[in-house]
């Protein structure tokens, strides 16, 4: 009898293929006629490639939440709220870790699973700190102080910075997109826009060429940089044997008082609409991200569960220096970007204004009024996306 062959789409990196790695060798040992291949992608491809030509290739998809406005539009994978039973979407809701699983629900519809969670959190070399009696920083004023020293890293590429731009916006008392005249009310863009440079000012220039994963790898390759204020996080880097230096991960310092809210980010697991083998890939899609399987073999195998009792798990947090107990208060407070139809085009475009700015310097209002534009472009562009 030949095998029924589903394939998958992810991206290359650790925490993203290879919990599905084994996650398809388990399915397949359950269900010895049946074999999942994961294929995996650069995280640019991942930002670049329109997901709903893939939905035709491939029957399982990691997704980012900002997409679900075009799976609205186009039904190019499956409503799961048609599909996988009540009890289970209601046991993902109430684990939501932060905004995860609601992520992923637009427009009465639950068009992914979340599957993988994260946020911009601190990470630090503990036993850098501890050598040079640093402590580690609590405020905005303390991070300033260790980036003059030299001693901080930071992912400084456009889609960093943008979702960074966010928290300085809700930092300075708005929460974003709020209205469809404007990204935020232009006191409180500017406030932002002004903030932002007196940290990045202040880093080496790598930092604007290198993303999360990049900072990771710097900081756990050498001894140059102690400490990140903010980048999504990876609990691969706070295992012992990942990496030649492990990574400590902590919550966001406060600014003005108040802890930073930062963006989350984490990815979905959606099932296409063209997959001739529907019922194979919703039962694997219900196993992996179950929360019995996120808790102990997911996580066991390098994953970063988007089911909240796996972060509570004494065994995940043994595994991982308790990074997930250390991130996961920065992980409920953390702000979701908009989902519409459109907004992808907006990030897309808005972040490299932002970029240019902070990097090589330039007048806030200016920014600002091109990132509004920008926006009331992708509104424009959302109703021609429209079926």
């Amino acid at each position: 009898m030949a095998k029924t062959i589903l394939k998958g789409i992810t991206w290359g990196h650790s925490r993203g293929i290879t919990p599905l790695l084994a996650a398809a060798q388990r399915f397949n040992e359950l269900f010895p006629d049946v074999e999942i291949q994961w294929h995996k992608r650069t995280l640019q491809e991942f930002a670049d490639f329109p997901i709903e030509k893939l939905t035709e290739q491939y029957d399982l998809l990691i997704i980012d939440h900002p997409w679900v406005g075009c799976a609205a539009a186009t039904n190019c994978v499956l409503p799961l709220d048609q599909y996988l039973p009540e009890s289970f979407l209601n046991d993902q809701a109430v684990n939501s870790t932060g905004l995860s699983h609601q992520s992923y629900n637009y427009k009465g519809h639950q068009w992914a699973l979340a599957i993988d969670a994260a946020t911009p959190a601190a990470s630090y070399r503990s036993d850098l700190l501890q050598k040079n009696n640093v402590s580690l920083p609590q405020t905005w004023e303390d991070v300033l102080l260790l980036a003059k020293d030299g001693k901080l890293a930071v992912p400084a590429i456009p889609i960093d910075l943008l979702m960074n731009f966010y928290t300085f916006c809700i930092a300075h008392g708005t929460v974003p997109f709020q209205s469809k005249e404007e990204i935020v009310d232009v006191e409180t863009g500017i406030k932002a826009l002004e903030a932002m440079p007196q940290l990045y000012s202040l880093v080496d220039k790598v930092m604007f060429t290198s993303n999360p994963i990049a900072v990771a790898e710097m900081m756990s390759k050498t001894n140059k940089f102690w400490y990140c204020p903010f980048a999504y996080c990876y609990s691969n880097y706070s295992r012992t044997g990942y990496a030649e230096n492990r990574l400590t991960y902590a919550d966001v310092v406060n600014f003005n008082g108040q802890k930073l809210r930062t963006t989350i980010g984490g990815t979905g697991l959606s099932v296409s609409a063209f997959s001739k083998h529907k019922e194979i890939a919703l039962q694997f899609a219900e196993m992996v991200t179950s929360g019995s399987f996120q808790s102990t073999f997911y996580v066991e195998h390098g994953g970063q569960p988007g089911y909240r009792k796996a972060w509570e798990s004494e065994t995940a947090n043994r595994l991982t220096n308790d990074f997930f107990s250390s991130v996961l208060p920065a992980m409920q407070s953390g702000y979701m970007r908009p989902r519409y139809n459109g907004y992808l085009h907006f990030q897309d475009t808005a972040c490299e204004p932002l970029h240019q700015y902070l990097w090589k310097g330039g007048n806030p209002e200016t920014v600002l009024q091109e990132m509004n534009r920008l926006y009331q472009e992708s509104l424009v562009y959302e109703l021609k996306l429209q079926p």
